[in-house]
């Protein structure tokens, strides 16, 4: 992943997985999958499965992803 990624590109990959399946402002959690395994794949080697990186990222509980929610887990990853 690249800590060089503008909020822009960062939205756009965001928008593009999010448009695939029912809310287009939030990630279910095969298109959360579908982004990371394309775009991240980095982030799924190592002891987090896709099961717990969601329920980290789902912060409100709603068993969706907001973008709000996605950039925390980018910014935190870039530092």
């Amino acid at each position: 992943m690249s800590a060089k990624m503008s909020p822009n590109e960062l939205k756009s990959i965001f928008e593009k997985y999010a448009a695939k399946e029912g809310d287009p402002n939030q990630l279910s959690m095969e298109e959360l999958r579908q982004l990371i395994q394309t775009e991240f794949p980095s982030l799924l080697k190592g002891p987090n499965s896709l099961e717990d990186l969601f329920k980290e990222l789902d912060k409100n509980g709603d068993g969706e992803v907001s973008f709000e929610e996605f950039q925390g887990l980018v910014n935190k990853l870039s530092q």
